[in-house]
């Protein structure tokens, strides 16, 4: 029975439910149509300078060039964490590691997750099909990492989600590179396939032949990631996705050679992110036409909530980036906020802030050089010849800074001076603009509930006495007056010895956040502090051992060494550290520098561990440069 010949009610009603049919169809059609698919390409550990479209002359990159011609290359992008798993952390809950106690390396500290969802959740609930075979390495206990994705991969498995979702579901898929990870410049640097004598190296390398090679073998491997850039999108393009698909590229932080990844300079945070999108999604454009360069500041925080934005997905209170793309792209950022706490076995506690041009850097721990041992880091032959060349005293006031102490606060002209080599941080002209960058940094550490105003260890113990995750705890005035810990710091870090007399009084604070904050600050005055070592000697039996460490210490350094040298004895052989104080302990006892020595030998001897997760320990590496033997019987 056709239309013409049903009864009038019967034709009606078959009229409307296929115009209701017709409807639908063609509003999922839009939707679908005004979806982009989204694929994410991400590489490991190479930084702008790494990036021929970038300017580079060490690596040659093709597919990643030629994706900046068809697309948009943006000029300030920054990731927020200079190393890989604490970046991780950003991306997947769109916050800054900083807000959700996450930014340690390794650290796996518990979120609340039914308050925190993860981007991919929310992309699945509009209809994509999202995946990530490769890394995630999210930081985050609590959570499998690979629970949020449709297809997870695995060994021997696909590195193209796409290919797995239902036919025209968009898709948002994830291909992470590791052929420029910093493994790849580790070992063997002489059978080579560029040429070191062409290599360009930072200001603050020496100019050794290792350190040339070591370029030479990194440089080989960006154009090795280059070409799986390449693959990936040749794949998109068999499938017949490439005219449907935003491509993305990016680092994961900068790097890779000495003094980039894990660091907050410009090597280590200034990453490239080409962006490019098809004619038919032209309205998308962040530039007039495909070929220009972006100069808004973006930061790694943002990717999630712009690809949120994109997708036309639900964005929660919780992404605290800022979209930079699309239609609902908000006002570009004036300001980048990065941060970094333990790599590894390596404590240290610095914050960076800047715009396009300045940055300004907060030394929290400046009594820890930059360049102590890390085991990861000295598999490079770059990083020991470097090492090497500053005992023997060959290094200048550029190549050996990275392994001195170092001052509370640093200040780059990044436009003139990219390695970050040349503080300015006394210079009378910039006052007005360090002044500016403070100010915002302090206003951005309270809006975000920067938790690392206490030492690791102590944040983690006063979240578990009240059953709380760092999260939630932080969030509490009275558990974490974070106001408080800015001044206490701020106070500690000038140096100022017209404070003496109110850092020996916060000593007998209650909150041991307080103490510490003030045996910071009276180890810094040095020899300034001599009044306060009565002080310091009660504090050896304070009940915070972060307090009772920089205490002996500082007494140490005072000259009164034999009830200090007890305090570090008994808290290494005595009792049983949790392992976040052994670690801050093992670092305390090297910066110590000679005096601490005794202590380690005698740790050797009683049979005590020298190996960390990636290689020699710390303890191992003082035997090894003292020439002690291991034991024979452990």
């Amino acid at each position: 029975m056709t239309l013409l010949t049903q009864r009038p009610q019967a034709r009606h009603i078959a009229t409307s439910l296929l115009l209701i049919t017709i409807f639908v169809l063609w509003t999922a059609a839009s939707f679908a149509a005004d979806r982009p698919n989204i694929l994410w390409i991400t590489s490991e550990d190479n930084g702008i300078k790494w990036v021929s479209c970038y300017g580079s002359t060490n690596a040659h990159t093709p597919a990643i060039d030629q994706l900046a011609k068809e697309g948009f290359r943006y000029t300030h992008c920054f990731d927020n964490a200079a190393v890989c798993a604490p970046t991780r952390s950003c991306w997947i809950t769109g916050m800054y590691g900083i807000s959700n106690g996450t930014q340690p390396m390794r650290s796996r500290n518990e979120i609340p997750h039914d308050r925190i969802l993860y981007y991919p959740d929310l992309l699945r609930k509009v209809g994509y099909h999202t995946s990530n075979p490769g890394k995630t390495d999210y930081n985050i206990g609590g959570r499998e990492d690979k629970e949020c994705w449709d297809y997870k991969g695995g060994k021997g498995k696909s590195q193209y989600g796409w290919k797995f979702r239902r036919a025209g579901q968009p898709f948002f898929a994830v291909v992470n590179i590791g052929d420029s990870h910093e493994s790849r410049a580790h070992g063997d640097v002489d059978s080579l396939d560029k040429d070191p004598a062409q290599m360009k190296l930072a200001s603050y390398h020496p100019d050794l032949p290792v350190i040339r090679k070591n370029y030479a073998k990194y440089a080989a491997a960006v154009e090795r990631m280059d070409g799986k850039v390449r693959d990936t999108i040749e794949a998109l393009k068999k499938d017949g996705l490439y005219e449907d698909t935003i491509i993305i590229h990016n680092s994961d932080h900068g790097g890779v050679m000495p003094r980039s990844k894990r660091f907050l300079y410009a090597s280590g945070v200034h990453c490239p992110l080409v962006v490019r999108i098809p004619e038919k999604y032209s309205h998308l454009y962040p530039g007039n036409q495909p070929g220009d360069t972006v100069d808004r500041i973006v930061s790694f925080v943002d990717m999630p909530k712009t690809w949120l934005s994109l997708a036309g997905a639900e964005i929660p209170d919780q992404f605290q980036g800022t979209i930079f793309l699309g239609r609902n792209a908000e006002p570009a950022p004036q300001y980048h906020l990065s941060f970094r706490e333990r790599a590894d076995e390596r404590l240290d506690h610095v914050r960076m802030i800047r715009d396009e041009r300045f940055a300004y850097h907060k030394n929290y721990y400046p009594f820890a050089p930059a360049g102590q041992h890390l085991a990861y880091l000295w598999k490079a032959p770059a990083t020991p010849a470097w090492e090497q060349h500053h005992r023997e005293g060959r290094t200048d006031e550029i190549t050996g800074r990275f392994f001195r102490p170092r001052v509370s606060e640093e200040f780059y002209d990044n436009d003139s001076d990219f390695d970050n080599v040349h503080n300015l941080i006394d210079a009378r002209i910039h006052q007005a603009k360090i002044a500016e960058l403070k100010a915002e940094l302090r206003r951005r550490q309270l809006a975000l509930y920067d938790s690392g105003l206490l030492p690791e260890r102590m944040r983690e113990r006063r979240a578990a006495e009240h059953n709380m995750t760092i999260h939630d705890m932080v969030r509490d005035p009275k558990l974490y007056p974070l106001e408080n810990y800015l001044d206490a710091a701020d106070t500690a870090l000038s140096r100022d010895a017209s404070n003496l007399q109110t850092l020996m009084a916060q000593m007998s604070h209650a909150d041991e956040g307080m103490r510490w904050w003030a045996v910071v600050g009276l180890h810094l005055l040095e020899t300034a502090g001599a009044p306060a070592a009565n002080v310091l000697e009660k504090a050896l039996a304070d009940e915070s051992h972060e307090v009772r460490m920089m205490a002996a210490w500082t007494l140490v350094r005072l000259g009164k060494s034999k009830a200090a040298l007890e305090c570090l004895d008994d808290l290494l052989f005595a009792e049983k550290l949790p392992v976040s104080n052994e670690t801050m302990l093992h670092n305390l006892i090297d910066w110590m520098g000679e005096p601490g020595l005794p202590l380690v030998k005698k740790y050797i001897d009683q049979g005590g561990n020298q190996q960390g997760r990636y290689g020699i320990g710390i303890f191992g590496r003082i035997a090894e440069l003292n020439g002690w033997s291991e034991p024979s019987a452990r």
